[in-house]
């Protein structure tokens, strides 16, 4: 057996896998650590399933089209956003020779996704004020992607447009800037779907597990030029959406779905500006942070400790503070006018203020 157990590639061997919500913390009855949306509606699902799917089912991708403002040849539908990430990686980065730039802190899984295919990251951290380093982005070498999440996971906030468009300008023929849009839905005229009319190198990662409370459905989204999405379906494995997933999701793109979901956003976005408030009258938090997201980052003396005394009365926050460019700081989902009274009140017990 320990023959087989060094099978696996080395590089395999040296990845740390991403510590998701479910994978790093178990237990709980309030789960406010993975950014979800805890105002889920109920779908009915109608088909059969005795056959296989179509790789890029045409309802889906025409509802998605229709509410993104884009046409049907530049929407890709894939295994959440996540899958998006891994086939440009796979699709535009040659093992060894080009280079993708993240700007931490910021999303895991582009580092990992990289890594996992043996492309290498230059690492070009935010400023002090969560705004890109153009002028480092710009002096990176052999570089082919460059991901951009805005709103950013887990600062909350928004990458300035005009920072966007320098470096789409930048590489407009020599690589792709991949915005991550993830949390848009909770501050829509941030979008740059807009810039894809002007810049062939624009991609825009999207989702429905934020917004339209669908993260167990795993269902996202790549907004491209067609060449781009062509490219990328050459890559995609032959079957990524299970039928039931493409009916959902069909459902949660209706006018009456996405009136559910322009609703639940509203609801969010209220929650969240009030606990942003609550949280500023709380001492013991050193800096609560804006958002313009569905979850607030916090700055407290010991996050470990934080993280435990709440996980104590069965709430589940994420410690964020692995992240570079950041220290000490708790990330809370904005969940239920329930959970986030639940949340208060722990928070000021072990704050000592109740």
């Amino acid at each position: 057996m320990s023959g087989i157990n060094n099978l696996a590639r080395d590089s395999v061997k040296a990845i740390t896998p991403y510590a998701s919500a479910r994978r790093s913390m178990s237990g709980g009855s309030v789960w406010l650590n993975a950014n979800e949306n805890a105002l889920a509606a109920e779908y009915h699902l109608h088909g059969n399933y005795n056959r296989y799917p179509e790789c890029q089912p045409p309802a889906l991708i025409g509802a998605y089209a229709n509410y993104a403002g884009v046409d049907t040849t530049q929407v890709l539908v894939s295994r959440g956003a996540d899958e998006g990430i891994e086939l440009l990686i796979r699709s535009f980065c040659e093992p060894g020779l080009d280079r993708v730039v993240i700007c931490p802190p910021t999303y895991g899984m582009y580092a990992i996704s990289a890594q996992s295919n043996q492309v290498q990251c230059s690492v070009v951290p935010l400023l002090a004020d969560f705004t890109l380093d153009v002028a480092a982005i710009k002096a990176t070498e052999h570089t082919k992607l460059v991901f951009i999440c805005s709103p950013n996971n887990p600062t909350g906030d928004l990458i300035p447009r005009e920072q966007i468009v320098e470096v789409l300008e930048f590489y407009k023929e020599t690589a792709l800037v991949v915005v991550d849009e993830a949390y848009i839905e909770f501050a829509p005229n941030a979008t740059t779907v807009d810039l894809l009319a002007s810049y062939p190198n624009l991609v825009i990662l999207r989702t429905l597990s934020k917004a339209f409370a669908l993260a167990g459905l795993r269902c996202g989204f790549t907004i491209a030029a067609a060449n781009i999405i062509n490219a990328l379906k050459q890559m995609i494995a032959p079957y990524p959406l299970a039928a039931p997933v493409a009916e959902i999701a069909v459902q949660a793109l209706s006018s009456q779905g996405q009136q559910r979901m322009l609703q639940s956003v509203s609801i969010i976005n209220a929650l969240r500006d009030d606990f942003i408030e609550f949280a500023r009258g709380i001492s013991a938090f050193k800096q609560v942070y804006a958002s313009n997201a569905n979850y607030v980052l916090l700055q407290v003396n010991d996050a470990a400790a934080w993280v435990n005394a709440i996980a104590s009365d069965g709430i589940l926050v994420r410690n964020q503070s692995s992240q570079l460019g950041l220290s000490q700081v708790i990330r809370v989902s904005i969940g239920s006018p329930e959970e986030m009274q639940l949340l208060k009140t722990s928070i000021q017990r072990y704050a000592g203020t109740l």
